[in-house]
């Protein structure tokens, strides 16, 4: 039977490269995907976009393009992505550019648009899912609003000779489902092929989270050479069964367990899994160890998609801000909690409106809380944190401001001090019928 491997290149923005390009020389490869997306990253990418119209596509696009593309070009392994963010066309520009720098004449470039749905969203009487508001009511604070897309623009896009196929807000599995539904020929309507195909790229969008990243607990599961962790590869059929395993003499491991906790890993319905394409269900799915870092996964299925896309509405939820300063020796923590009790009581002379605050003392109560902390022996130094949510950037810069002023105001030996604000961009999400959303292809060629 007839298979096809594809690897994970990374499992978000920020990933290493290196792992990236022992897939790309080493893998034996037919596609090679780096899912880059989350949900608040292309918020932030449409912010970026904003302030610079060549802007909003992953920031390491050109650096993973330039590390993997000579491998690739060479050995045939074809590339798809959701780093275009919030301008896949300006993404498929400059790896365009790249490729022309590498020498790499011809290179074919998808990119796939029509995610952004900000327009339609803000003219229409959609409801957000959480709190079942009017998407209208977020006003001037909503800056992005973007379907999900699905596996069938891509797989297109690979049917028009696209070596790289770049695109904005997609599902996540879709990045692996697209190339799947291309080389086998699978119909949009065999719900379960479409739904191992999902399973295939739920397993492998983490990248490292398979193969023991994520999984590893010193003690309780051991994971050899986190430092060298391979990223995965899925050895798939035409019935869409795979074999997930790495390239040899890397670090990690892929075994039973570090698959079932991928399988499980954000998943509310195992028996409704839904997405742009398929609902898949994962509730049959059988796994076996073959070999070393060999696991077999097969089954599942899936049911007629619902025909409505998941959009990701971002907005300006409030600014933060914040202040840090550190105290050591005997009394440190009494100071420290001093110190939150003083700028707690100082905001509160000088008016500053906050919606929420905290004051914490890191490496003390910061994670679990006083009430779980308490029995932990006295420290002999502590880092004051403390933060407060406000509508203005004014506002939050004040917050910083009360903590490095306990320098010289009290209590004793405060130092290190640091102060920061930032915009927060909130994520609430919509349904829109998938008729609304229409998908284009643009090809470029080096």
């Amino acid at each position: 039977m007839r298979t096809v491997r594809i690897g994970a290149g990374a499992g978000f923005s920020g990933d290493r490269i290196e792992p990236a390009i022992e897939l790309a020389e080493k893998g034996d490869l037919d596609f090679l995907v780096f899912e880059c997306l989350a949900e608040r990253t292309i918020a932030l990418a449409q912010q970026a976009r904003l302030r610079d119209p060549a802007a909003g596509f992953d920031p390491l696009l050109v650096a993973r393009m330039r590390a993997v593309l000579p491998a690739c070009r060479a050995r045939g392994v074809r590339i798809v992505t959701n780093m275009g963010a919030a301008n896949p066309i300006a993404a498929a520009d400059a790896v365009r550019s790249v490729a022309r720098e590498l020498g790499l004449q011809g290179l074919r470039v998808a990119a796939i648009s029509g995610d952004d749905i900000l327009r339609e969203v803000q003219a229409g009487d959609y409801r957000l899912d959480e709190t079942d508001q009017p998407v209208s009511g977020l006003g001037s604070r909503l800056i992005s609003a973007n379907a999900y897309l699905g596996a069938a623009p891509i797989a297109e896009a690979l049917s028009h000779g696209a070596e790289i196929v770049i695109t904005g807000r997609a599902a996540d599995p879709a990045l692996f489902l697209g190339p799947l539904v291309h080389a086998f020929g699978w119909s949009m309507t065999d719900w379960t092929r479409l739904g191992r195909g999902t399973i295939v790229g739920h397993l492998l969008e983490c990248a490292g989270q398979i193969t023991g990243g994520y999984f590893a607990d010193p003690g309780y599961k051991d994971v050899p050479d986190l430092a060298r962790l391979g990223f995965p590869i899925g050895e798939v059929d035409e019935d869409g069964n795979v074999t997930v395993t790495k390239v040899s003499d890397t670090g990690g491991a892929v075994t039973p367990a570090t698959v079932k906790e991928q399988l499980l890993y954000e998943i509310h319905d195992p028996a409704r899994y839904l997405q742009p394409d398929v609902i898949a269900d994962f509730s049959g799915v059988q796994i076996a160890e073959t070999g070393p870092d060999s696991v077999r996964v097969t089954g599942g299925g899936g049911a007629a998609r619902t025909g409505f896309l998941k959009v990701s509405v971002g907005y300006i939820d409030s600014y933060v801000g914040e202040g840090q300063i550190s105290y050591a020796g005997p009394g440190a923590m009494e100071r420290g909690r001093l110190a939150v009790e003083i700028v707690a009581e100082r905001l509160k002379i000088m008016g500053v409106a906050c919606h929420e605050t905290r004051g914490e003392l890191i490496g003390v109560d910061s994670i679990l809380g006083a009430r779980l902390s308490a029995s932990s022996s006295t420290p002999r130094e502590v880092r004051v944190r403390f933060v407060g949510r406000t509508d203005s950037l004014a506002e939050a810069e004040r917050i910083g401001n009360e903590v490095e002023s306990l320098y010289l105001n009290g209590p004793a030996g405060g130092g290190g001090a640091a102060k920061s604000t930032r915009e927060i961009v909130g994520i609430v999400s919509t349904l829109v019928p998938e008729t609304q959303v229409r998908p284009s292809i643009h090809i470029k060629e080096a």
